[in-house]
Formats: C-alpha cells, sequence, structure tokens
C-alpha cells in the first residue's frame, strides 16, 4: 500500500453564510444597546465601537475582500502555510484548538514570528463540498499537524 501524499492545498471563496451570521449577532448587539439603560454618551460609543469591528471584520474575515485576508491553505514538506494577497505564502503553527465540523472549520494559526493565536472561519459555502470534506479530513487526521513549519 503506498503512502498518501503530504501535499495539500485549497482556497477559498467569502461566505454568505457567515456574513448572514454575523449580521444577526450584529443586530442583537445593537438591539442590546439600545435597549439596556446606559448614559447615552456610551451608548453612542459602543454602537460606534460596533460598526468599526463590522467595517474592520467583514471585509477581512467574512467577504475576503481585503489584500490581507487569509484565503488559502497548503502543506507541503515545510509544513502547513497560508495564503493572503498581501503577503503571499507565509508558514504557520496550527494550533490544537483548530475545529473540523460539517458545516464549518475554524482554522487557529499562529503566523511564524509571532506568539499569539489568529482564527479564520471557513464556512461550508465558501468552499466546494467535496475540498471543504477534504480540508476537514486533512485537519483531523493529518501526521504532524501541529507541528511548527520550517523555515524557507
Amino acid at each position: 500500500m503506498s503512502s498518501p501524499s503530504n501535499a495539500f492545498e485549497c482556497r477559498w471563496q467569502g461566505s454568505r453564510l457567515l456574513l448572514a451570521a454575523y449580521f444577526a449577532a450584529l443586530l442583537a448587539a445593537c438591539a442590546t444597546l439600545l435597549l439596556i439603560a446606559v448614559p447615552g454618551w456610551l451608548r453612542l460609543l459602543l454602537l460606534a465601537g460596533c460598526l468599526a469591528h463590522a467595517c474592520w471584520v467583514i471585509p477581512r474575515r467574512i467577504l475576503l475582500g481585503h489584500a490581507s485576508a487569509i484565503t488559502g491553505l497548503r502543506r507541503d514538506p515545510r509544513g502547513w502555510q497560508l495564503f493572503s494577497r498581501a503577503q503571499g505564502w507565509q508558514p504557520v503553527r496550527l494550533c490544537p484548538d483548530s475545529m473540523a465540523l460539517p458545516g464549518l472549520v475554524v482554522l487557529r494559526f499562529v503566523p511564524q514570528g509571532r506568539w499569539l493565536p489568529r482564527s479564520q472561519c471557513i464556512a461550508r459555502d465558501a468552499l466546494d463540498p467535496e475540498q471543504h470534506r477534504r480540508l476537514r479530513v486533512r485537519l483531523k487526521f493529518s501526521r504532524r499537524r501541529w507541528a511548527a513549519a520550517v523555515g524557507r
């Protein structure tokens, strides 16, 4: 029996499902801010914070239109790498708390040279079903999936 290839690559696009979920959460947060008893200046400040968060998150994490948005994952002999238009392929270490569920993959990673983890959600509508399945299988069963990437 031959061993499976260690090479893997997938690229995804923006997700309408994540966008709908984000808008529902944003609406709930804004409604809560309008209903609670806080001073008007604080309410406006918190609503502005919600709006600023939406302006930052939607292009970078949900619709993936920003140049720094993570849109691809690759595994090769050097290890795991993530792709963004701004930086190209960058080596990362995947975190053990990454999740691969049938409808959603939550990719937790630490970029090389950093110590704080980051996340990217990949909903089922961001990839074709076969690619999403392959990504989930690769994340669940890949050997040395939590190992740090080898330098260039």
